[in-house]
């Protein structure tokens, strides 16, 4: 108790002082501001300028649809057809995104938006609250290593790269916003049609306003199917974003597992469960990944070697976790990092000389083996007794095989009946064992092998990284390629896809996604506050097309719709991964998207 109240006065005595200081981002810009800005902030100034000659075309304030698929730069005049009306379809039970544009060579002070009820022919009523209008804001981005070919790699020097201010937040904390003269402010609106609506085409307004003031009308009409999407907690996608709970202590200045910890984390949770994850990331022992995030993963599993030498493990933090996270309707599977973190170094408290150390070594090392059974034989008796045994893996990253056999042999010995999971290269002398086993993108399983897992209820996925070019979730990706990515799966008839972050913040991250090591936005999705952004929206519109290519795809084979199982087919085959990037996602997604809302 007295370890915990220290703790929080520390906190407490940090947080004061950032009040007293000015925030820096992970590059060393200073943002004017104080740290860890939470209901609002100042966006980092623009390093491109606004082109007086192409601004002098530009005649006030101009309102217009844009497309979701494109980030607006934020002086740039954007390169759009002037569009009052957009027409959307939808399947019952699914959230639509579209983007209004607002440019302007005049200030705009307070700039809100309206929604006007969207009503069909009949006076059935889409409910207010199912849809709603939110700000697009912009962060800084840099780009792929020089080579072109993906972006690990250290980055000490941010010159060396190029800096560049986009579009990818989505605040819904702002309810109005100032536009300067010569910019772009976009407008994310989504609905979520829910599953009773009456099908029908249903027309609404956005009125994009300055105070009392309209500066512009949009009209927008969304034709609902009589399909139905399901709950996204019973969506047969296996999305598995690792999510990172001490980034979240870090940036919301609370003490870590507190009451107040775990609630800054509610809402960022909640918005992961409603984009349809099932997976809880759980780090089992010190810095799995060797700290290579800028909030490295802490134990959430005390180990203790006593005296006598014999070893003790305290679950009360790993329990706390695993409950939380259930309560936000995250609870299908729980993955357990890891046997073999990237630095073979094991920390636990030493009873004999009450101090911290550090053991090294390996798998295949007796010290290694006898640390781990007697680690996992207890873990193994406490998860039974929660009732999560069933529900966990003992999970692995980017391992070599010739480790991995090891580490499985140390497994075996503790409890047979382990679950184990990987994401990592495929292995066909290990791939029996893993019933989580999720490979690289462009990596193939056989065929016969993927039918016989999916026989036996085993998920099968893919991955990217940093070390993927293209498609991938960067902050200066096309957004499409976020979509594009599901589709690929269900064209490899896999389960899903996994992202190896999804709020490993750096330091600044609602201003700065720049890191010290990767490019911008490959340590996460989301933003602090509960914010959205443009790659997470266009992530879940992806994942609702593979889930309605699962369906389909079971009601023509039920029916032996043979045209319709072909079409689908024709259509993925479109996905390869050759042809970026001479050939831009969009265009393929929104084919896609086309031919799904047509069945």
């Amino acid at each position: 108790m007295k370890r915990f109240i220290s703790y929080f006065f520390l906190n407490l005595l940090i947080g004061i002082s950032l009040f007293a200081q000015q925030g820096v981002t992970q590059c060393g810009t200073p943002t004017g501001q104080t740290p860890f800005p939470l209901q609002s902030y100042i966006e980092l100034a623009d390093p491109a300028s606004p082109s007086a000659k192409d601004w002098a075309s530009v005649k006030g304030v101009q309102v217009s649809w844009g497309s979701t698929d494109v980030r607006y730069p934020k002086h740039a005049v954007p390169a759009v057809k002037e569009q009052k009306t957009l027409r959307l379809k939808a399947w019952r039970g699914e959230r639509v995104n579209a983007q209004a544009l607002v440019w302007t060579t005049e200030p705009v002070e307070n700039l809100s938006c309206e929604l006007t009820n969207l009503k069909d022919a009949k006076g059935n009523l889409l409910p207010d609250h199912v849809w709603d209008s939110r700000f697009v804001r912009y962060v800084m981005t840099d780009e792929l290593n020089k080579d072109g070919k993906g972006a690990c790699g250290y980055r000490p020097d941010h010159s060396l790269f190029d800096s560049l201010l986009v579009a990818d937040p989505i605040d819904h904390l702002l309810k109005d916003i100032t536009v300067p003269e010569n910019t772009v402010q976009p407008v994310w609106i989504q609905c979520r049609i829910p599953q009773a609506t009456v099908p029908g085409v249903y027309k609404g307004e956005v009125l994009l306003k300055e105070g009392t003031r309209l500066l512009g009308k949009l009209n927008l009409e969304i034709r609902v199917s009589d399909r139905v999407l399901p709950e996204p907690s019973d969506w047969n996608y296996h999305l598995d974003l690792w999510q990172n709970p001490f980034a979240v202590a870090r940036y919301y200045q609370v003490p870590v597992w507190s009451d107040a910890h775990l609630e800054a984390m509610r809402p960022l949770m909640k918005m992961l469960a409603d984009a349809g994850q099932k997976v809880i990331t759980a780090s089992i022992m010190h810095k799995p990944w060797n700290g290579q995030t800028e909030d490295y993963f802490e134990t959430m599993v005390t180990w203790l070697k006593k005296a006598d030498g014999s070893w003790s493990f305290d679950y009360t933090v790993f329990d706390r976790w695993i409950e939380f996270m259930m309560t936000q309707g995250i609870d299908r599977e729980i993955n357990c990092y890891s046997m073999i973190p990237w630095e073979l170094s094991f920390q636990y408290f030493d009873q004999a000389t009450n101090s911290l150390k550090s053991l090294r070594t390996a798998p295949g090392e007796k010290e290694y083996e006898e640390m781990w059974v007697a680690m996992l034989t207890s873990f193994s008796s406490h998860l039974r007794e929660k009732g999560w045994f069933d529900i966990c893996t003992i999970a692995m990253d980017e391992r070599p095989m010739d480790v991995m056999q090891k580490t499985l042999e140390v497994i075996r010995k503790a409890d047979p009946e382990f679950k184990v999971s990987l994401a990592g290269n495929y292995h066909d002398a290990i791939e029996k064992d893993m019933y989580d086993y999720c490979i690289c993108i462009g990596q193939e399983f056989p065929e016969e092998v993927r039918v016989r897992r999916a026989s036996e209820g085993k998920r099968t996925t893919y991955y990217t990284s940093c070390a993927e070019a293209y498609p991938n979730t960067f902050t200066f990706s096309d957004p499409a390629e976020a979509a594009w990515m599901s589709f690929y799966s269900a064209k490899k008839h896999l389960d899903g896809y996994l992202r190896w972050a999804y709020n490993s913040w750096p330091l600044e991250p609602l201003l700065d996604s720049r890191f010290r090591t990767w490019a911008g936005g490959d340590t996460y999705l989301v933003y602090p506050g509960a914010r959205s952004s443009i790659r997470f929206e266009k992530l879940i519109e992806g994942i609702q097309a593979h889930e309605k290519i699962t369906l389909l795809r079971r009601e023509f084979q039920q029916n032996g719709n043979k045209s319709g199982l072909k079409k689908l087919e024709k259509m993925l085959s479109a996905f390869r991964l050759d042809d970026f990037p001479e050939v831009p996602a969009a265009g393929t997604v929104q084919k896609a998207n086309a031919l799904l809302n047509s069945f």
